[in-house]
């Protein structure tokens, strides 16, 4: 089994403690599968080289979008051999047949219900073309193969995934593509979630569910069941998942001490026509204040190129998100992927530019911008990831905090996370990553417990009100109780 290493993590540019965080769940998801006499080997090409001198019964790869071109060499090399390749996930489930020109046997949307069949078809040598998944459960899922993950390797090995999809259908998002046929968005037992988090040794988590409070009876059970537990996590949610009373304060008893926050645009203008609905009408501004109100560092996601952006969005959103004192922003040129909804607008409308699958890498501009020059996206993005994360932005983050001990969480999760790039290389090519782990806890550990709470919201000393001038269309970001909608 093997998770082919991204374009990006070959270029210059390379992090590797971007590529060094999370093991490759999905393919140790099918090892759990196999019979107990089966013989698995699980490779994941960014934290270890791969050898191409064997020659197993089965070979199973797993190409996203900037690794399909790796991912067809590796096949062709084993099919070449005469071994048997099979290929699945997002980029093959969104060009099947560009795929299976690759493959002996290609899997179309998740595996659960189709990878079982295909092992019975291998052994009884009748394997068939394609699998195509229409029964989306999870009960019965085996556990997670997590003896063939190499833990040493990977900063959180305790990533965990107990639910599939997301409720919502954004036009940008690979989502729908990959479930199309069936059901979209559904959820292990608690119980089985709850078992699988006790498998795991330590006290982080990493969540890698799209949306882990999707299903808030499902959230608040598995909230209820981890309450107590000493742990600390992080996990990814929505704008209004975070403003929904009293969900949010749940998931912080057990544990929550870092939300990954899909803003993507603080112009309104661009949110219905990505269909990003569940932020439409929501105070940004509230939903970074309940976050840390409650002791949660924020990650925020935001997608530049829309057809509402012009050239002033790249200053306007970084200057936002640094007074609003948030931790780590992630910036991304927006990239219609195959599959999407978005991808088939922009061929219909002719503006994609090419199909080298290298460069769909949220890092490259691929389609015409309405609003602004390709070059003016270009360049606006890495002007955006400068300017955020210089010492200057980072200490004015940190200030809006109003404790000291804040303020310098602030700056070590912020700083530790992109100014020290060469000590994050040394750890990972030394195979120590995994000791920068306690250090993570600390600081997760530190958060969430600065504030009593009363009355279900932290309370907090006053915060200083943070108002902009606003386009006509633009998403309220101005702080203070009293701020109006879109």
């Amino acid at each position: 089994m093997i998770l082919p290493a991204l374009t990006e993590a070959t270029s210059p540019f390379f992090r590797p403690i971007k590529y060094s965080l999370f093991p490759p769940l999905g393919l140790a998801t099918l090892a759990g599968y196999l019979r107990d006499d089966d013989e698995v080997s699980l490779f994941d090409e960014h934290v270890e080289r791969l050898r191409l001198d064997d020659r197993p019964d089965l070979v199973v790869i797993q190409p996203y979008i900037t690794s399909a071109r790796r991912s067809y060499e590796l096949a062709d090399a084993y099919r070449a051999r005469g071994v048997h390749v099979a290929l699945g996930g997002l980029h093959v489930t969104s060009l099947p047949d560009e795929a299976a020109a690759h493959a002996d046997t290609v899997f179309v949307g998740p595996g659960e219900d189709t990878w079982p069949l295909f092992l019975d078809d291998l052994r009884r040598g009748q394997p068939r073309r394609r699998y195509v998944s229409t029964d989306r459960t999870l009960t019965g899922l085996p556990p997670v193969r997590r003896d063939l993950i190499k833990r040493h390797r990977y900063l959180v090995p305790n990533s965990i995934v107990v639910s599939r999809g997301c409720p919502h259908h954004c036009e940008f998002c690979y989502k729908d593509a990959f479930f199309a046929g069936g059901r979209s968005f559904y959820t292990q037992t608690v119980d089985a979630a709850l078992a699988e988090i006790d498998r795991l040794p330590g006290r982080h988590l990493y969540f890698l569910d799209d949306h882990l409070f999707g299903n808030r009876r499902f959230a608040e059970a598995l909230f209820a069941g981890m309450a107590g537990s000493g742990r600390v996590w992080q996990a990814a949610g929505t704008v209004d998942s975070v403003l929904a009373p009293g969900l949010l304060e749940q998931a912080v008893h057990a544990g929550l001490r870092s939300l990954f926050v899909g803003f993507e645009t603080i112009n309104g203008d661009n949110l219905a026509g990505q269909r990003k609905r569940q932020n439409i009408g929501r105070d940004y501004s509230e939903v970074v204040r309940r976050l840390h109100d409650l002791g949660v560092m924020v990650n925020a996601s935001f997608v530049f190129g829309m057809d509402g952006d012009r050239p002033d969005v790249f200053d306007r959103t970084v200057s936002w998100a640094i007074e609003q004192g948030i931790e780590t922003a992630t910036f991304h040129i927006m990239t219609p992927y195959p599959g999407t909804a978005l991808y088939t607008r922009m061929v219909t409308q002719n503006r994609m530019l090419h199909r080298d699958w290298d460069r769909y890498d949220t890092r490259h501009v691929v389609f015409r911008p309405v609003g602004m020059t390709d070059r003016q996206l270009q360049n606006g993005y890495w002007h955006a990831y400068r300017d955020f994360y210089r010492w200057g932005a980072i200490w004015r983050g940190a200030w809006t905090k109003p404790v000291v001990r804040d303020r310098l969480r602030h700056v070590a999760y912020a700083g530790g996370w992109k100014k020290f790039e060469p000590l994050w290389d040394v750890l990972i090519r030394t195979g120590q990553v995994l000791h920068a782990l306690p250090v993570l806890e600390s600081l997760l550990g530190s958060f969430g417990a600065r504030r009593p709470v009363v009355g279900g919201r932290a309370r907090a000393e006053p915060r200083k009100q943070l108002v902009h001038e606003r386009a006509a269309g633009d998403v309220d970001v101005r702080g203070g109780d009293g701020a109006s909608q879109v």
